[in-house]
C-alpha cells in the first residue's frame, strides 16, 4: 500500500485516482452509499462517515452521549478486537483501487488503526442481512496506523482489485473515532446495459461515466454532473466562479461508460441554480480524446439557457464517441448532464 501523507502528496493521490485509474467514491452518500449496520455508534453516528461535506467541529455543543462530533465514533475501552461498520456501495459492483480515512478533529479520541474489507453480493440474491461474519469477507486493505487529526490517502499496493465488490467493511482497532472515509473504485455497470438497443444515460456514473477533467469547480466539483436524480440544491451540482474576463468560459469533460453507437439527445439541467446559472452552452463529443486539445465534434451548438430548468437537446445522430465536453458561458452553475445513447 502507498500512502500519501503531505498537502502536496494528497494533490499527487486525487491525480492518480483520477487520471491513472478514473475513479470515483463508491460508498458516498450523494452516489447512493448506504450504512447497512454497526457494531456501535454511541458518540456519533456512522452516517457522517459517507457524507459529501468536509468534516466541520463545534467545541461548545453536546449531547446525551457526550461531546458532539461530525464523525463515527464509538465507545471507550471496546472487549472486541475492533468496531466495525458495513457500507452498500451506491452502485452495481466496483473494483478498488484506494481510499481516505479523515480523522478530522479526532485528537485523543482517533482510531489507532484501521482495515477494509470488500464483499461481492448477486444483486438477484435475496440476502437482506449482511452478516460481519460471513466467511466471503475478502480483505482489501491491511491494516494500518492512523495518526490523530489527519487524512489519510492511500492506494493499494497491486492496483485495482481484480473482482468487484459490492459491500464494504471498515474496521477500526479497537474503538475511537473517524471523520470521513470514502473508497475509489471503477464502476461495474449493471449487464443488463449491454443491450446496444437500450437508451442509457452514458454519462451517468452508475453506468461508467467519470469526470476526467475540468477547467474551474470552486463552488461545486464536475463529478456532481453524473449524479442520479436532480439533487436538493446548488450544493451537489458543478459551479464554477465569476469570470471578469472578456470572452470567458469554463468546461469539464467526461468519459462515457462505454463507446457510443447512437446518441439520441442532451440534457443540460439547471436546478436550483436561478441567478448564476450560464448564459451559454455548447456540448462537443470526441473519439479517444481526454483533453482540451483534443478534436471535437459538435453535438449542441450555442444555446442559451435558463433559470432552474430541464434543457433537452435532440441529436439523433449515429456517431462513436467516448467523452463528450460540456463548455458553459461565460461561467456558472449545471446540476447535472445526461447523454442518452447506446
Amino acid at each position: 500500500m502507498t500512502n500519501f501523507y503531505n498537502k502536496e502528496q494528497e494533490q499527487e493521490f486525487r491525480h492518480i485516482i483520477s487520471n491513472q485509474y478514473r475513479c470515483t467514491d463508491v460508498i458516498g452518500e450523494k452516489l447512493g452509499g448506504k450504512i447497512l449496520s454497526v457494531s456501535d455508534e454511541w458518540f456519533a453516528a456512522a452516517e457522517n462517515l459517507i457524507k459529501p461535506n468536509i468534516p466541520i467541529r463545534d467545541a461548545t455543543r453536546f449531547t446525551h452521549s457526550g461531546a458532539w462530533y461530525d464523525g463515527w465514533e464509538t465507545r471507550r475501552h471496546n472487549e472486541s478486537d475492533y468496531d466495525w461498520v458495513i457500507i452498500k456501495m451506491g452502485v452495481n459492483a466496483a473494483q478498488i483501487v484506494g481510499g481516505e480515512i479523515d480523522t478530522a478533529f479526532f485528537n485523543g479520541n482517533h482510531a489507532p488503526c484501521v482495515s477494509i474489507e470488500g464483499l461481492y453480493i448477486d444483486p438477484n440474491e435475496d440476502k437482506l442481512i449482511i452478516s460481519e461474519k460471513d466467511p466471503r469477507w475478502v480483505t482489501l486493505i491491511d491494516n494500518f496506523e492512523c495518526s490523530p487529526s489527519q487524512n489519510h490517502c492511500f492506494i493499494r499496493g497491486d492496483g485495482l482489485t481484480e473482482e468487484p465488490y459490492t459491500h464494504i467493511k471498515l474496521k477500526m482497532y479497537p474503538d475511537g473515532g473517524i471523520a470521513r472515509f470514502r473508497l475509489y473504485g471503477k464502476v461495474i455497470p449493471p449487464t443488463s446495459l449491454n443491450n446496444q438497443e437500450n437508451i442509457i444515460d452514458l454519462a451517468y456514473v452508475g453506468n461508467g461515466g467519470v469526470a476526467l477533467d475540468v477547467s474551474d469547480e470552486h463552488f461545486g466539483c464536475a463529478d456532481n454532473l453524473l449524479l442520479p436524480g436532480r439533487g436538493h440544491d446548488m450544493s451537489d451540482g458543478w459551479e464554477t466562479k465569476r469570470s471578469r474576463e472578456l470572452n470567458h468560459s469554463d468546461w469539464a469533460i467526461i468519459q462515457l461508460g462505454h463507446m457510443s453507437n447512437y446518441i439520441n439527445k442532451i440534457i443540460i439541467d439547471t436546478a436550483h441554480y436561478r441567478g448564476n446559472f450560464p448564459q451559454y452552452i455548447t456540448v462537443q463529443g470526441s473519439n479517444g480524446h481526454s483533453s482540451a486539445e483534443g478534436e471535437w465534434i459538435e453535438l449542441v451548438s450555442k444555446s442559451k439557457t435558463g433559470p432552474d430548468k430541464i434543457h433537452e437537446f435532440t441529436v439523433d445522430k449515429n456517431i462513436n464517441i467516448d467523452h463528450v465536453k460540456l463548455t458553459i458561458i461565460p461561467d456558472g452553475g449545471v446540476k447535472r448532464l445526461r447523454v442518452l445513447g447506446n
